[in-house]
């Protein structure tokens, strides 16, 4: 048990969660001075380790107390003009010292508890820095690693490249939601409903759906659409006709000949057949995913993925024989059982087949997710990532011709590590990199949807989300597009402003 103690409101967040990669296992309680645990904190352990935090007029107290000895203190002196962020850092500097004093441990990403570190070495680099002066400011003000410092940077200049030719200021992309999948996975925390649960919803659903997308498509017409995203769950639980329908109505609505990324999640290998795959062939589709997660049984089995390692060999294969050119695959580390030596099982598998691209997450067991919730079930499992598996799965990559194009990373992530995508060239994902940098608007479109709207080239951030629970979404169609009307109004008016 950790308390971390405020004398005001400001950086609980950032405090947090910097704690929390310090120590994944504890729980980290907030208080205020003055304010006493409920009677919830009350019932549990007396915390062993309190940080307290106390904002001054000219300087910022930090105290670190272990079995209430004081391990760590300093004090942060201000200047009058420094601003919000660079208090923040400050803070964030001063306690990942005293957290790495205390526990004998360096972080890879250093003090940043941000999913977008790439985004950071990106703004320096387009500031004008060099490479080696976002190296120097990442290490010097961040603590990143030297390797994590020069993936941040290699990656940032790669997404650099693709992006030339993205208008974001008159460009947008869509994304399109379809929340059902063959089951559930142990780990998942998207908006997903079990197919067989549901089946008579779907063709409920696609009727909101394609209103949605109707609006979306008339609204969107003065603006370029760059990619199209279709994800989930998993879009192929789809029947072929539901498949052809949805598709059919997307080439009606956008144009859909003239996007430079037309991307369809097939996922999970027990929902993709022939005949599937050649209603996806009529259509300009350019890329694909066929996501194993891993190659060995026994975890397939453990986490509900409900196919075989012999599913996904077929799967691809099928998709290759179909003319597909651009398939992804999806690996996760970090699952239950699973050791360094599954994991290497898993890449060897995976150059066998030869995918065009490889997204290498990092397990994040999430509060929504059924192995946080029955996680006690879970307690004897090993959940094993590393620095060690990860290169390892940066070398599998670079056998098979790629190199890394984009990154992110999550909370209550394995190993503090992070989510690594690559590919061959001209073979990366541009939706990837778009919804990660927030340099363009996503207009999304279905249940558990959230549109994003990006003004002053990513300074502002406005969103609108759509109902999560199928149901509703279905009933509730007309006001999802309601919510999407005010934030497209201020779009488009701000953005023909610009133009004149």
């Amino acid at each position: 048990m950790i308390d971390i103690v405020f004398n005001k409101k400001e950086f609980e967040y950032d405090a947090y969660t910097l704690i929390k990669a310090f120590y994944p296992q504890e729980e980290v309680s907030i208080l205020y001075e003055g304010e006493e645990k409920t009677e919830t904190f009350q019932e549990k352990e007396e915390a062993f380790l309190v940080v307290k935090i106390t904002y001054n007029k000219e300087d910022t107290r930090l105290e670190i107390l272990k079995n209430k000895e004081t391990v760590f203190e300093e004090t942060i002196f201000l200047a009058s003009d420094d601003e919000r962020k660079e208090r923040k850092n400050k803070l964030k500097q001063a306690l990942y010292r005293g957290l790495s004093k205390e526990t004998k441990k360096v972080l890879p990403w250093g003090d940043l508890t941000g999913i977008r570190p790439t985004k950071i070495a990106m703004g320096l680099i387009e500031s004008g820095m060099s490479n080696v002066e976002t190296a120097e400011f990442m290490r010097n003000t961040y603590y990143t690693s030297n390797e994590k410092t020069a993936l941040a940077i290699t990656i940032a200049n790669r997404e650099r490249a693709l992006l030339a030719d993205i208008d974001y200021k008159n460009g947008y992309s869509l994304y399109v939601g379809i929340p059902f999948c063959p089951s559930i996975c142990l780990y998942c925390s998207f908006s997903s409903y079990p197919l067989a649960k549901w089946r008579d919803k779907v063709d409920a659903y696609l009727d909101a759906l394609c209103k949605e997308l109707t609006y979306i498509g008339e609204t969107m017409k003065v603006r370029t659409l760059d990619t199209i995203y279709i994800g989930g769950g998993t879009p192929t639980t789809l029947e072929p006709e539901q498949l052809e329908r949805l598709l059919s109505h997307i080439e009606c609505c956008f144009p859909t000949r003239e996007v430079k990324e037309y991307t369809i999640e097939a996922g999970r290998p027990d929902s993709i057949t022939r005949e599937k795959l050649e209603v996806i062939r009529k259509y300009p589709v350019t890329r694909i995913s066929v996501n194993p997660q891993t190659m060995n049984q026994a975890t397939l089995d453990l986490i509900g993925r409900r196919h075989t390692v012999e599913d996904t060999r077929h799967a691809f294969a099928l998709a290759r024989e179909c003319g597909f050119d651009n398939i992804n695959m999806d690996l996760i580390v970090g699952l239950p059982g699973e050791c360094a030596k599954d994991v290497q099982k898993t890449l060897e598998e995976v150059k066998k087949m030869e995918p065009d691209s490889l997204t290498v997450h990092s397990l994040a067991i999430k509060r929504a997710t059924r192995l946080h919730l029955f996680q006690d079930r879970y307690q004897e499992m090993s959940f094993e990532n590393n620095q060690e598996i990860m290169d390892m799965a940066m070398n599998c990559a670079r056998e098979c011709g790629m190199g890394p194009y984009y990154l992110y990373r999550q909370k209550n992530m394995s190993g503090n590590l992070e989510n690594v995508g690559y590919a061959k060239e001209d073979k990366a994902g541009i939706y990837n990199i778009l919804i990660m940098e927030e340099k363009q608007s996503i207009i999304a479109a279905g249940a558990g949807a959230s549109t994003k709207f990006v003004f002053e080239d990513g300074a502002r951030i406005e969103r609108a989300e759509n109902v999560k629970d199928v149901t509703n979404y279905i009933s509730r169609i007309d006001e999802m597009i309601e919510r999407k009307r005010s934030g497209l109004k201020k779009y488009l008016e701000i953005g023909s402003a610009q133009d004149e």
